[in-house]
């Protein structure tokens, strides 16, 4: 597959995971990385359970993406009624909002299984892309990096969701 060059839409749990592992620098640096205020937002929550390495500046965040999106309650309200029975949060709720009302040719990067589930659902699995090939295609390999980040895992749980979300509209 070639390098996406499109925008590169971040979920909070993306965006916490690099900078733990010095990885935001080649994700940030190597694409249009763009989210939603909800998303900056929760980076600041529970800083205080974080070693002080972990925590991250929110307005060298903010100089760091390309761009933070705001989300209308009627984007959100669009998601909610869609997920029915898929927990999102916030956060989650206010980056589909924002990437369903795009028309160009973005991805999402984020691990959590309520966000692929509801991606799945949407019809948008190909717009789904894992950590671990951001980070490649733009020349970082980092030391660690959790299962859920990796290709392997997204490909495996996506074809699990696909199943599911099928057998559902039957």
């Amino acid at each position: 597959m070639a390098r996406h060059t499109g925008p590169v839409l971040v979920d909070t749990m993306t965006i916490l995971d690099t900078h733990k592992w010095a990885a935001w620098g080649a994700l940030s640096g190597g694409y249009n990385v763009e989210t939603v205020e909800d998303c900056v937002v929760e980076t600041q929550t529970g800083f205080q359970r974080r070693r002080p390495e972990e925590n991250i500046d929110a307005a060298q965040l903010r100089k760091d993406l390309r761009a933070v999106h705001s989300v209308s309650e009627v984007q959100r309200a669009n998601v909610l009624l869609n997920a029915d029975g898929i927990a999102l949060d916030i956060g989650e709720q206010s980056l589909w909002a924002h990437a369903l009302t795009r028309a160009d040719a973005w991805v999402l990067c984020g691990p959590d299984k309520a966000s692929l589930r509801f991606g799945v659902r949407m019809k948008c699995r190909d717009r789904m892309i894992s950590l671990e090939r951001l980070l490649s295609e733009a020349g970082f390999n980092p030391k660690r990096l959790d299962e859920k980040h990796t290709t392997k895992w997204l490909n495996r749980v996506l074809g699990e969701f696909v199943l599911e979300e099928g057998t559902k509209k039957s």
